[in-house]
């Protein structure tokens, strides 16, 4: 609360530092996966959506319908509900984007994911843990990197390797990713093959 003020109410530590990194993830046929790994994991949904660049043009300051739109996709397309997701991994690039995120992911109603926050909701044993990696603000956002680091935390999770930040059962997870300034949005759901 003491940092820097960057853009009122954002202060530095409520954005994420812009790093360096690189990532990479092998994808395979299931049965060539399984030739490697004991605990496979299956991709159930990759869906995008785009919305305009411009700021202005948006319909919602407070909403990314990229994110919408991604996220309903890949719903549809894994056959799941949110009752069905055990963890989500979202681009919190400012304290503020996660509680968006949750929010346009439809895990709680427009206006009430900060309390949903506050109320442990979003915390290890809450009803949808949400970046348990620590997300952008504690690993830093290699922006290129980004999503595989996601996807990384979600396979940790699935194969109960995540130690200290291990959900119990976890088996489906979640990872939301964004670029231009919300224009661009990616959702993935992984689980257990």
């Amino acid at each position: 609360m003491k940092s820097t003020m960057v853009a009122d109410p954002l202060r530095l530590f409520d954005c994420s530092p812009i790093t360096d990194g690189a990532a990479a993830v092998i994808v395979a046929p299931l049965d060539r996966a399984r030739e490697f790994t004991d605990t496979p994991i299956k991709v159930l949904a990759s869906a995008q959506a785009s919305d305009t660049i411009t700021l202005h043009d948006r319909r919602d300051i407070s909403t990314l319908d990229a994110t919408v739109a991604a996220g309903q996709k890949a719903f549809r397309m894994a056959k799941l509900t949110h009752k069905d997701i055990d963890m989500v991994e979202v681009h919190d690039c400012f304290s503020i984007a996660e509680i968006c995120a949750i929010e346009d992911l439809g895990f709680c109603r427009k206006g009430t994911a900060g309390k949903f926050t506050a109320d442990g909701e979003t915390a290890l044993g809450g009803k949808i843990p949400v970046n348990t990696s620590g997300g952008l603000k504690a690993c830093g956002h290699p922006v290129g990197a980004t999503g595989i680091k996601q996807v990384y935390e979600i396979v940790k999770q699935i194969r109960n390797d995540a130690g200290k930040r291990q959900i119990d059962g976890a088996d489906i997870g979640m990872t939301h990713n964004v670029g231009g300034t919300g224009a661009t949005a990616v959702v993935h759901i992984l689980r257990r093959a």
